[in-house]
Order: structure tokens, then C-alpha cells, then sequence
């Protein structure tokens, strides 16, 4: 990776900078409301830290949580929908499942487009081809009625003959003053219901996206900074004029970085790594397995679909800024709702007057009164121990250090069952993998959380605050390319599949910053006759008895057993990844001894723990617990049984020393 390289990443609290410059600069700056305002205080304190002049920097990567936001706040653009006559509510149907399956008051959202702005024209196509044109004068009508920002269009089996579609969108955009946005270019897969859901959320986001690259690519021009790159929900880096098209692409834009940076840390010896984010608003968990990010189709933001492809990640509100409380029978809870960042957890002194996990990390001793938590951020132990006493009253427990005590198990056994969800349930065992942690608060619950689940070790990069940030510098740039084909495997002509393939190509290639340089990679979603679902298998060239092949052992591996089943294909994908760089995170530390010691809540009581300078200790420290690693952006708790070395990389491992209880 040539010249000095920036990448900064915006959560729901804190704002994380890492800047290559002859070393790795690091910094948190609270996140703020104009998500653009944060990024560049962020860039400014780097720079200044770095003895950086910021029109020297010469790449610029993103990630980012404004989709997201978008998606879960409801503060998308004002959206209609066009669809064909008799399908005006499949935005509402849906699908017959619940959210929860045993619970008879579990609600799904409220669609994003309300039915009074869903648009309905006449028109048909079918798998075999259009039946019945649009017409054109009608489409110029009904244009004429729209009020709205962005209008989504998703017509009837779009996905395999676009043909009305494209007339559709194409008057829509001569008519109207507005985003538009066509099913066939977000998502040309079949399932009506998900092919809609995830074209509304494009047009929902897309104009949210815009404006905001816009702010941003102002305010880093105005700093003689280049525009900045994005990162995909795929975990792929895009231009920012490729994401100003389908915003969708970066409904998971943060957490995916997170995970491409964890795929750094992946050791040999071990089956992959269980990437574990918890910052302060929520936690994420995810897989990596042999060097690869385990990825999925089948996402979902807030409740919506959203069926491009992403980086598989499962979300828990639980982070440092969770607020705890204690519920109508008296059982004590932690979270989903959040501090933020503003007022944030009582413990910051802005004013929050309510209980989270990171005041009770204050009363246990994990966190002293002297760290500082980002940038110039002490904390007040005196307001972290006065609500503590407030929930021990309310919850009937015995003070403070009780109450704290009680929220971090509950944290951590909300935390732990979102590991089972992408391991023990996805058919993993988790003893087989490391997990690598990170986030401002990750480090601080990962040993706790590997001992649940009998995981022996667990790796704290040196950057691990600020990981995703460090992941937008070793990612890939990727793009994705999908269509619905649909037949039997042994049936389906080559000549057609491939003159798909070679469309997917040129749209994938017409995406890249540099095609020479683009690595193409084909692969097919396959299912055996009669199932509904189905599993990505890559491919090389179209040989139906070897795609049935490695579909055979792909089932196998994800699901235990094979079928002697015909196989049908469904969707042919296309990737174009054009290769990053991995960045050098190497470690001259030097210091062997505690900077100094405080009490410590361990199983046995309080007991004087050593606190060593993160950033400074020397490779070949080995630490027994308990003891606790304080760095710039997080804090590393090892707790007895556990033993804590440092490599060359700086990177801290974790591993139980004797037999945990």
C-alpha cells in the first residue's frame, strides 16, 4: 500500500480513524449527529497526532452507518413504489413468518412506502417473456400524481425479462425530479416479495447517500483531502460514485469492515476465527473462515430485507452504551435501547443519568477513573457507582458492585447466545475457532464470553479499538453481480447460461476502478429439487456433473448430508475483486512492567490487578491473570485462569492458563 492512507469508520458512538503514515496512527472522536462532521474531526486529530499535513494523504477510506440509520430510524427519503396492477401490497404480505414464533404480539415494521403512495400499472411479463407492453402514456399519467423524492419500480418478473421495467423507469426519470430506482438494476433475482422489499430500501437510502457523500466530499475537498472510497455491505471498497447509485450496498457498511479486518488475525491452528465487535451501541458477530469472509444473501436491516450480498453478520443491542433496567417481574436487563454518545453512559459527565454496561466496567474495576475513553474523554466514577446504587434498589440487590456485577453476566449471556447463532446453530463448534475481539469494549468481555463457550483462545489486535477502520485498508475492491436463470441443473442450456455470465461480466468490469486489474470469480445459487433455499457454490467453467458435484459437497459441509436429488440452478453471480493490500501493523513496544494497579472485581473478591500501557508492552510478555491492558481506545481484561503473551504485531493472546469453572 503506497503513500499515507486514512480509513475512518463511524459507529453509533464513537467515530474510529487509522492513518498509515510511517507507522499507525490511531484516534476516537465522539460520533455526531452529521456523521461528516465527526469523520473529519477524526481526520484532523489523526493528522495532527501523525505530524501529518492532510492534503499529503492519498487514499481515503470509508465506512459508515448512514443506510443503516436510515433503515432503523425511519429517516429515509419520502419513497413510492411502482409496481404491476394486482401486486400494490406485496410490500405489505410479506411472508407468512414471524419475527418471534411463539409470540402472538410480535410485529414486523410498517412497510417503507405506505400504501398511499404505491403506484399500480398495467402490464404482464412472465418467465417465458412480456406478455402484455407498458404503456407509456399511461406510465406519463401516473407520474403526473407522484409526490415524492425517490421512486422505486419493481414489476412482475423483472428479474428475467426487464424489458417494461426499463420503459417504466426510463418515462419516470424524464417526468420526475427524482431518484429512480429499478429492480432489475439492484437486484435481478427472483421472489417478488424480496426483490421489492430490497429495491424500495435502495430508493429509501440512495438519496440519503448522496446528500451525505456530497457533505463529506466537500468538507475533505475544502481540507485538500481525496474524495473518500466506501465500504459495501459485500466488505468490498467502492467508489463513492458507484455507492451514490444504490445506496442498499452499504446497509452493513461498519460491520462488515470490522470483520475484513479480524480476517487479518486468523491463525492456522485453528478451524477460522469468530470476529466479536462490541462497541457502544450494539455488538456484532461474525465468521471467517480459511482467509475467507463468510458472506449471505439473505439480510435483513431493521426488519426489512435487504437480499444483496454482505458480509453475514449477526447484531445484538448490546454495547457499552446499553442502558441497563429492570423489568415489569423484577428481572434485571440489559439493553437494546442505548445511551449513545450523547448524553452516553452517567459515567461520561454529560449528563446521562442512566445505568450501562460501561458504568458497571467502572465500578467493577475494568475500567479506571483515569482511562480515557476517545479523545480528552475521563470518566466519573462517583456518577457510575450512584446509578449502579440506583438499579441495586430497584432490582433488590446488595449495591452497587452487585447491580454492575449483575449487568455485565446479563451483557455477556445476551453476547454469548449471538456467538451460538453464527456457530453451534450454523453447525460450528466454537472450541475449534479463536475469536478475534475488538471495538472500544469488546476486549473487555471477550475472555468472560470465551469461557462460556469453552473457546480456549481469544486474539486483541493492537488496533483493535479501531479495527473496522483498519479493515477498510485491507480490503478488496468488490463488486457483486446477480441474475435469476431458474431449471434444472441437467437440463439448463450452457450456451444460455454462459451468455449470462457474460453479461454479469461486462457490468462488474463497467464498476471497477481498473479492470485490467479485476480477478473474476463466477459462482450459482443451487438448491436440490423441492427445498426453499438454497447455497452459493463458486465455479469455473459450466460443467453440469461437476457444479452438481461441489454442490453435493457444499451441502454436505453446511448442512451434514447430501441428497441423492436432482439439482436445480437458480441465480448465476459474478464478483470482480481487484486485491488491497494488507497494511503493516508491526509492534516495536519495549515495556515489560504495570504502569500501575488498582482493585479489580475477579471470582475471588477484589484483588489488586497490575495495569499495563497497551501500546507499550514488549513482544514475548506473558501476563497471568488477572491483569488489565489499557490502550488508547479500548481495554483488555484478562481474568484469572487466562494468560495474556504479545507477538510481534502487538497483538495480545488470550488463553485460559488452567481449567475455567
Amino acid at each position: 500500500m503506497d503513500g499515507i492512507q486514512l480509513g475512518v469508520d463511524v459507529g453509533g458512538t464513537f467515530t474510529d480513524v487509522v492513518l498509515l503514515a510511517d507507522g499507525v496512527t490511531t484516534t476516537k472522536v465522539p460520533t455526531t449527529a452529521d456523521q461528516s462532521e465527526g469523520v473529519l474531526a477524526g481526520v484532523e486529530a489523526a493528522c495532527e497526532a501523525a505530524g501529518v499535513d492532510p492534503p499529503d494523504v492519498e487514499g481515503f477510506r470509508h465506512g459508515m452507518t448512514v443506510a443503516t440509520n436510515a433503515l432503523l430510524e425511519g429517516g429515509g427519503a419520502k419513497t413510492a413504489l411502482v409496481t404491476t396492477e394486482g401486486f400494490r401490497d406485496v410490500l405489505a404480505i410479506g411472508r407468512q413468518d414471524r419475527p418471534a414464533l411463539y409470540d402472538i404480539d410480535a410485529g414486523k415494521p410498517d412497510p417503507l412506502v405506505p400504501r398511499q403512495r404505491r403506484y399500480e400499472v398495467d402490464e404482464r411479463a412472465t418467465v417465458e417473456g412480456v406478455e402484455r407492453a407498458v404503456d407509456e402514456a399511461e406510465v406519463r399519467e401516473l407520474a403526473a400524481g407522484i409526490a415524492a423524492d425517490s421512486v422505486a419500480v419493481s414489476l412482475l418478473h423483472a428479474y428475467a425479462h426487464p424489458d417494461n421495467e426499463r420503459r417504466v423507469a426510463a418515462v419516470l426519470r424524464e417526468e420526475l425530479d427524482a431518484t429512480v430506482v429499478a429492480s432489475h438494476e439492484t437486484l435481478a433475482a427472483f421472489r417478488e416479495y424480496e426483490r421489492t422489499a430490497t429495491t424500495v430500501a435502495d430508493a429509501y437510502v440512495t438519496p440519503v447517500i448522496a446528500d451525505y457523500l456530497g457533505r463529506l466530499e466537500t468538507r475533505a475537498r475544502d481540507r485538500g483531502l481525496p474524495a473518500p472510497r466506501v465500504m459495501q455491505s459485500n466488505g468490498g471498497i467502492a467508489e463513492g460514485e458507484t455507492v451514490r447509485e444504490h445506496g442498499v450496498h452499504t446497509a452493513l457498511s461498519g460491520p462488515a469492515a470490522g470483520v475484513v479486518g479480524a480476517a487479518l488475525f486468523e491463525p492456522e491452528s485453528h478451524d477460522g476465527v469468530v470476529t466479536f465487535d462490541m462497541g457502544g451501541t450494539s455488538s456484532d458477530v461474525g465468521l471467517v473462515r480459511d482467509g475467507e469472509v463468510e458472506r449471505t444473501t439473505e439480510g435483513a436491516v431493521g426488519g426489512h430485507p435487504v437480499r444483496v450480498p454482505m458480509v453475514d453478520v449477526e447484531t445484538v443491542g448490546a454495547g457499552g452504551g446499553s442502558v441497563a433496567w429492570v423489568d415489569d417481574g423484577g428481572a434485571l436487563r440489559v439493553g437494546p435501547r442505548s445511551a449513545g454518545a450523547d448524553p452516553g453512559p452517567a459515567c461520561y459527565g454529560r449528563g446521562g443519568e442512566e445505568p450501562t454496561v460501561t458504568d458497571a466496567a467502572l465500578v467493577l474495576g475494568y475500567l479506571g477513573p483515569e482511562t480515557e475513553l476517545g479523545t480528552g474523554l475521563a470518566l466519573d466514577a462517583d456518577a457510575a457507582e450512584a446509578v449502579m446504587a440506583d438499579l441495586a434498589e430497584a432490582a433488590g440487590l446488595e449495591g452497587p458492585v452487585a447491580a454492575a456485577e449483575g449487568v455485565y453476566r446479563v451483557a455477556n449471556a445476551t453476547m454469548a447466545r449471538t456467538i451460538r447463532e453464527v456457530t453451534v446453530e450454523r453447525g460450528h463448534d466454537p472450541r475449534r475457532f479463536a475469536m478475534v475481539a475488538f471495538g472500544g469494549a469488546g476486549p473487555m468481555h471477550a475472555a468472560a464470553l470465551a469461557d462460556r463457550l469453552d473457546v480456549e483462545t481469544v486474539l486483541v489486535p493492537r488496533a483493535n479499538g479501531v479495527l473496522s477502520a483498519l479493515g477498510l485498508l485491507a480490503a478488496d475492491e468488490r463488486h457483486d453481480a446477480v441474475r435469476t436463470l431458474g431449471g434444472r441443473l441437467d437440463e439448463v442450456d450452457p450456451e444460455t447460461v454462459e451468455s449470462r455470465y457474460e453479461s454479469l461480466r461486462e457490468r462488474v468490469l463497467a464498476e471497477t476502478s481498473d479492470p485490467e486489474a479485476a480477478v473474476l470469480t463466477r459462482g450459482a445459487d443451487l438448491r436440490y429439487a423441492g427445498q426453499s433455499h438454497e447455497l452459493t457454490v463458486d465455479l469455473g467453467a459450466f460443467d453440469p456433473p461437476a457444479v452438481a458435484e461441489a454442490f453435493h459437497a457444499a451441502h454436505e459441509r453446511a448442512r451434514g448430508y447430501r441428497l441423492d436429488e436432482p439439482v436445480e440452478l437458480v441465480t448465476l453471480r459474478v464478483t470482480a475483486t481487484i486485491p488491497g493490500d494488507e497494511p503493516d501493523v508491526s509492534h516495536e513496544g519495549g515495556d515489560s512492567e504495570p504502569r500501575t494497579s488498582r482493585p479489580v472485581r475477579t471470582d475471588d473478591g477484589p484483588q489488586e490487578t497490575p495495569v499495563y500501557d497497551r501500546e507499550a508492552v514488549a513482544a514475548g510478555l506473558a501476563v497471568d491473570g488477572p491483569a488489565v491492558f489499557e490502550g488508547a481506545e479500548s481495554t483488555v481484561v484478562v481474568p484469572l485462569e487466562w494468560r495474556a503473551t504479545v507477538d510481534d504485531r502487538g497483538t495480545l493472546r488470550l488463553e485460559r492458563s488452567g481449567g475455567a469453572e
